[in-house]
């Protein structure tokens, strides 16, 4: 539901429902009630400044607009004053210190779709796409995950980026559609891709050298952010660690059947859901 859609506030229902059957939902469900509320709270934030970004038919002017708009509601919000789009967030902030920056830091992300269609970015450009689109909204879980700021931090950061490059790795198809590649320069050059336009490289047969490139780099973050669990910081972790889990394995199906044309976008089974819930939740 996006904001050009209706000018109220999205409620944490709807946020579920909309939520559910995802692979986010499965691991936001094993959460006791009010960080399970407070992360749908925080989901349902994303989906209404995301679909911002990618809505057709708005001009980017009016979308420039409307962040703004969401930019000065979160104002009001921190100072205590009248918040209208972002009220839905005030119990969430109050009760688990979330930070206005990192909400902000979200909206910058979505403000990179908007100023021009991001197309074979650098891979610091990448980076910092990442960091705002998804290692910022880690940063906020980790608050609600009840985590001590240096590892949360920490932990935001590599799990925020293995999720966020594995997505565009499955959504390489769906990008092009709408003008956008975000596969990195340097892979692209590594596998001798000299075509820009998106729908020419999804076309190119070396594609699935990029993008094993860029699989190598949500490896090692995926490494990373488990070692950081490995060590038992103080929190909730069956939440990052399902996440962990299912989309490192959807990085490995997706590595196993290539990303030569015809692809499909791969998913997991809510059995295999199933699966991993009880052995990462459960038993973590």
């Amino acid at each position: 539901m996006s904001l050009a859609a209706t000018a109220e506030p999205a409620e944490t229902p709807t946020a579920e429902t909309q939520a559910s059957g995802s692979s986010f939902y499965a691991a936001m469900k094993v959460l006791p009630p009010a960080e399970r509320a407070a992360m749908f709270d925080i989901y349902a934030f994303c989906r209404q400044v995301d679909d911002i970004a990618d809505e057709a038919g708005i001009d980017k002017a009016e979308r420039r607009r409307q962040l703004d708009a969401w930019r000065a509601d979160l104002d009001a919000l921190y100072a205590g004053g009248e918040a209208r789009l972002s009220a839905f967030l005030a119990e969430p902030v109050r009760r688990f210190g979330l930070k206005k920056d990192d909400f902000l830091a979200v909206i910058d992300g979505m403000q990179m779709d908007v100023d021009a269609d991001i197309v074979a970015p650098s891979y610091d450009v990448l980076d910092l796409y990442c960091d705002r689109v998804a290692s910022a909204v880690g940063r906020l879980s980790v608050c609600v995950f009840g985590m001590e700021e240096a590892p949360g931090v920490a932990l935001a950061y590599d799990l925020g980026r293995a999720l966020q490059l594995t997505n565009i790795l499955r959504d390489v198809d769906e990008d092009a559609e709408i003008g956008r590649l975000y596969m990195p320069l340097e892979a692209l050059q590594a596998a001798g891709i000299t075509a820009r336009d998106p729908k020419a490289v999804i076309a190119d047969s070396r594609l699935d050298t990029a993008c094993r490139w860029v699989a190598s780099r949500a490896h090692a973050h995926y490494a990373k952010a488990e070692a950081i669990m490995a060590q038992k910081p103080k929190g909730r972790l069956i939440a990052p660690r399902l996440m962990g889990a299912v989309y490192g394995q959807i990085l490995k199906r997706m590595e196993a059947e290539g990303w030569s044309a015809p692809r499909r976008r791969v998913s997991l089974s809510k059995p295999h859901l199933l699966w991993l819930v009880l052995r990462r939740g459960l038993f973590a």
